[in-house]
């Protein structure tokens, strides 16, 4: 497609990464956030090795190898000790090396950001959209920066503020809710009190459903690499989260609660003082009937948001860029954009989606019984090579259909 004028609402995973696309195929890129600046908050996340590959594509791998923490496999035991999950990337039998990586959001923002400063672009930071509106072949973003209004057009508009996004069509969101669990999230350093943490896996402890402790080695973030951190994440439900914003929250209690299901654990949350120290964090279950049609488009957690138990967040954001830059690179018109995207993506979303609304209650739930189906058939898939190869495929982000 000759030179377009886009707009890209939102500067995180997915509009960086599409920004930096398709500012280099020569198109004139507008970025729009709500921040003033590129800062993150938040704890570690894994990124699988489908996002991996998209970060190679895009040139910053090594860049981002300087701060991730290498994965090779997902473990999870129950509180006695039997291993419920077992997901090697190693199970893909690929000649190649798969690996995801454990890393903090500050330092994919960072990576990210720099590779769209090397390209021509403009920003508005500090600026809150408030409509979007199509007219004939252009389409107008009304947004406001320091109470001032300010209208712009561009010839297309990708939507990619979030979850929570309000600026997705809603005439194609068939759902949108939030999930009824979250998790409280504690980054620390990873120092040698906690050293039998130090591996390269992601490792989860069991209680049933109601209880899921989880420890993911983070690497580390910009001008800190001599201190590589760990992050943590206690399962709970959002109905919980502000009983751990008060004074009067058992916080003893909840610690020996931690320490019977993980003694080693023990060292990182000794130090803990308040439990406004841990970071809640909420989930979305989004579905769309498409995710672009006209000249508005919707990527990202914005268009497919979903628990994280497959861990695909901001891989699926980075897949989607990637393929709406490919698709906007070898088509003549945006009709012919989004059926080249949702050729490539449709299969991979609703395979996700799908997957994660069918795990997310046998890891977070008070569903009598959840947790006793998750720990008989998980360990007797793990028996199974084919199904083994399937569990794997899966996790690293590479599936395109159930079957």
């Amino acid at each position: 497609m000759n030179n377009q004028q886009i707009a890209v609402i939102g500067a995180g995973t997915a509009g960086l990464a599409l920004a930096t696309l398709l500012g280099r195929q020569g198109h004139t890129v507008t970025v729009i956030e709500r921040a003033k600046a590129l800062t993150t908050v938040g704890a570690g996340i894994l990124l699988q090795p489908s996002g991996v590959g998209v970060l190679s594509e895009i040139g910053c791998l090594d860049h981002m190898l300087q701060y991730g923490h290498r994965v090779d496999a997902l473990y999870g035991w129950t509180q006695s000790g039997r291993t419920i999950m077992q997901v090697k990337y190693a199970h893909l039998n690929e000649e190649r090396d798969i690996f995801g990586l454990g890393i903090h959001r500050t330092a994919l923002c960072h990576v990210l950001g720099t590779a769209l400063a090397e390209v021509p672009h403009k920003r508005w930071f500090g600026c809150e959209v408030k409509s979007i509106a199509q007219n004939g072949n252009t389409t107008q973003v009304t947004f406001h920066e320091d109470g001032k209004e300010h209208c712009e057009e561009f010839d297309a508009v990708i939507v990619a503020n979030g979850s929570a996004s309000q600026l997705r069509p809603q005439s194609l969101v068939r759902y949108d809710r939030q999930y009824p669990w979250g998790a409280m999230w504690l980054i620390r350093p990873l120092t040698d009190q906690v050293a039998s943490l130090n591996k390269p896996h992601l490792q989860q402890r069991y209680a049933g459903s109601a209880v899921m402790l989880g420890i993911l080695p983070t690497g580390c973030i910009p001008h800190e690499t001599e201190s590589p951190l760990v992050s943590m994440f206690w399962s709970v439900p959002v109905a919980s989260m502000p009983a751990w914003q008060s004074d009067n929250f058992d916080l003893g209690g909840w610690k020996s609660q931690v320490e019977n299901l993980w003694p080693e654990v023990s060292p990182l949350i000794s130090g803990i003082k308040s439990a406004r120290e841990l970071l809640p964090a909420t989930y979305r279950d989004v579905i769309m009937s498409r995710w672009g049609v006209g000249r508005i488009g919707v990527i990202g957690d914005a268009a497919h948001a979903m628990s994280p138990q497959l861990g695909q967040g901001a891989n699926m954001a980075l897949l989607d860029a990637s393929a709406l830059a490919r698709a906007v690179d070898v088509s003549s018109d945006w009709d012919g954009v989004w059926e080249r995207f949702h050729s490539e993506r449709s299969g991979s979303i609703r395979f996700y989606q799908g997957m994660s609304r069918l795990l997310t209650p046998l890891f977070q739930s008070s569903i009598p019984g959840a947790g006793f189906v998750r720990d008989l058939a998980l360990p007797v898939s793990h028996l199974i090579p084919w199904l083994r190869r399937q569990m794997a495929e899966t996790v690293s982000g590479r599936k395109q259909k159930w079957l």
